[in-house]
């Protein structure tokens, strides 16, 4: 069974009321998982004595937590989704594109009482992770003469440097993720193409790295 790591945590909801009564207005705790209690430590910033207690996870009752930090991931992007421009109808670009991403990162921590076949009741802790931010990187395409008003004197492959804004989905065993960008062509042809800085709409895949 996946465990509460200790760490800084705000308490976003519980159907418990005597939680809810002894917690009071704090709601940002330093938190530990021990086998079937969580020990909230408050991180009051007065004089008065900051909150202590200990919660024995019960049948019936939830915990749901909320951990907010900076994420740096690698991504792909497998393909990216152009408007149509002038005579182009709308263009889906396969070639491969990378993005370094830079955001904030939000894990929501679901903590109750689970059944085991033996009866014996153990804590449950679900996860879902949620961000949003800003990637910048590198990738190429299709360079033809349709994409450039006939002004390319050959077909090739450019080289382009691309940067957005995106929402990260964690799955766990991988990144996923819905991205808003645009794409800045490298060398003489990109006064030349529809997709200058145009925005393109796309979907980002990865591994976080930190």
């Amino acid at each position: 069974m996946p465990t509460l790591e200790p760490g800084d945590y705000q308490l976003v909801r519980t159907n418990d009321p005597a939680l809810t009564t002894a917690v009071g207005q704090d709601r940002a705790f330093y938190v530990e998982q021990a086998q079937d209690s969580l020990h909230f430590y408050g991180q009051s910033k007065t004089d008065t004595p900051p909150h202590r207690l200990s919660y024995a996870v019960r049948r019936g009752r939830y915990v749901v937590l909320v951990q907010r930090k900076f994420d740096l991931d690698v991504f792909t992007i497998p393909f990216k989704a152009r408007p149509p421009q002038g005579d182009v109808p709308v263009q889906l670009n396969t070639n491969f594109n990378a993005a370094l991403y830079f955001g904030r990162r939000l894990d929501f921590y679901h903590v109750n009482s689970h059944q085991l076949l033996s009866n014996r009741q153990t804590p449950q802790v679900r996860t879902v992770g949620l961000g949003y931010g800003l990637f910048t990187g590198l990738g190429s395409t299709a360079i033809t003469a349709d994409v450039t008003g006939q002004q390319n004197r050959a077909e090739y492959e450019g080289f382009v440097v691309h940067a957005g804004a995106a929402t990260i989905y964690d799955a766990r065993i991988f990144n996923l993720g819905l991205a808003v960008g645009f794409d800045q062509l490298l060398g003489p042809d990109g006064r030349h193409w529809l997709y200058q800085r145009k925005p393109w709409f796309g979907v980002l895949f990865g591994l976080d790295i930190n």
